[in-house]
């Protein structure tokens, strides 16, 4: 298929997603996904500066609004299909949703992975009843994998993003945020592929045609971002939203999102650091990288957003806990609750306890203590203490910081990178 071809496809795919498609799916998965509930949020708008409205998709049983667009496809595929089952390629949230409700409904599914994907990805996925094939290095290996299957096997293949059928299952969730806040004038939503935000826009520009539609990737994928403004992205990084972390957007959904999409955002790992940790401090809630995305970009791009009445759609809650714990972590040393203090001392008998009446004045808690003797530039009577340690806030420990000094230590701070 030539360039022209591929276009001409597109164009056509767009015009077939409808509000009409969306209904009809919202009638099709009624009642076998959660309905999950959207909330305003007094802490968060008076943080951000604007109106905040949350749509708590990490509530449905898989954690993820996925869950919507594999049952939509899934309800569409004739009884020979259902009987010869299915396949994906996916190593995240369309891989359990795809096999859930395929599972549930009695149609095989079979989901490649690709062989680096953490164990844990494979045993959520296997214990809602999807069969693992794990296969190549890459994602893309994974993915050609599942075509050769597709077509040896007999079995239909359910892309993540880029299926209108898919889309029209994810704009289920624009129909409910609005029906439950009509008040909402934005959208802020996540692109990955961009299937989400291609079934929301098109609800959107049907109900709401003057209705803002924003939305928001990883600074390190930009993937759709690059592909709508005509550049060649850079991709590439270790991003806290893995599940938006896409190198090849569809070709269906950018032409969704080119003509119903009015921007696209881009935040950075501190933002959506920043916005994991908000969302599970004030809502309580947890949420992955991508599904913090939303506010991500409200929290970095203030003056964008100054004024609106904005929704965000917390599209998942998969997050590791240990990286959730970093995170936490990482959020308490940027707003200086947790420090790590550098300070010289001389080796000798009670130097280190001199030092430690300091953080007792100034009631500062101590949670380690590292040594270095021999790896420092200083003397050999010198020694480098690294002191962990807990304070009420920043200026706690600035206090802290100008004692140590004025009683003649060589103190710095470890910043965070």
């Amino acid at each position: 298929m030539n360039q022209t071809q591929t276009v001409s496809a597109a164009e056509s795919a767009a015009q077939s997603l409808t509000i009409d498609d969306v209904r009809a799916a919202a009638e099709r998965i009624k009642g076998a996904v959660v309905r999950t509930p959207t909330m305003y949020s007094q802490t968060l708008s008076e943080i951000a500066g604007a109106d905040i409205w949350l749509k708590f998709e990490n509530l449905q049983f898989t954690a993820a609004y996925k869950e919507r667009g594999a049952l939509n496809a899934l309800l569409l595929l004739s009884q020979e299909q259902r009987e010869r089952g299915v396949i994906a390629a996916s190593a995240g949230n369309h891989s359990q949703g795809l096999s859930y409700h395929g599972t549930r409904l009695g149609v095989p599914v079979t989901i490649v992975m690709p062989r680096p994907t953490p164990t844990v990805k494979v045993m959520q996925t296997e214990s809602v009843g999807g069969q693992v094939v794990l296969e190549g290095e890459t994602f893309d290996e994974a993915y050609a994998h599942a075509r050769k299957l597709e077509k040896e096997l007999g079995l239909t293949f359910v892309h993540p993003f880029d299926d209108p059928h898919v889309a029209a299952g994810a704009g289920t969730v624009a129909l409910e945020m609005l029906e439950d806040a009509p008040e909402i004038d934005c959208l802020v939503t996540p692109i990955g592929g961009g299937g989400l935000i291609s079934g929301m826009s098109t609800v959107a520009r049907a109900l709401r045609p003057d209705m803002q539609v924003i939305g928001v990737q990883a600074a390190l994928f930009p993937s759709m971002y690059a592909k709508i403004k005509g550049e060649n992205p850079v991709c590439g990084g270790d991003t806290l939203a893995e599940g938006i972390a896409v190198k090849a957007p569809g070709a269906f959904t950018s032409q969704i999102i080119a003509e119903r999409v009015d921007d696209i955002l881009l935040v950075s790992e501190e933002a959506l650091e920043k916005a994991v940790s908000l969302l599970l401090q004030i809502e309580k809630t947890v949420v992955e990288g991508a599904g913090s995305a939303g506010l991500a970009a409200m929290l970095e791009h203030r003056e964008r957003f100054a004024g609106r009445k904005a929704g965000l759609v917390l599209c998942g809650g998969n997050i590791d806990t240990r990286l959730l714990a970093n995170v936490l972590l990482r959020d308490l040393a940027r707003s200086g609750r947790l420090a790590r203090l550098r300070v010289t001392l001389q080796d000798r008998p009670g130097a280190l306890y001199r030092v430690m009446r300091e953080f007792e004045a100034h009631n500062v808690n101590i949670i380690e203590i590292y040594h270095q003797r021999i790896f420092t530039s200083l003397p050999a009577k010198g020694l480098i203490t690294d002191i962990e340690c807990e304070a009420r806030d920043r200026e706690q420990i600035d206090a802290l910081i100008d004692a140590l000094r004025s009683n003649g230590y060589s103190v710095s701070q470890v910043e965070l990178a």
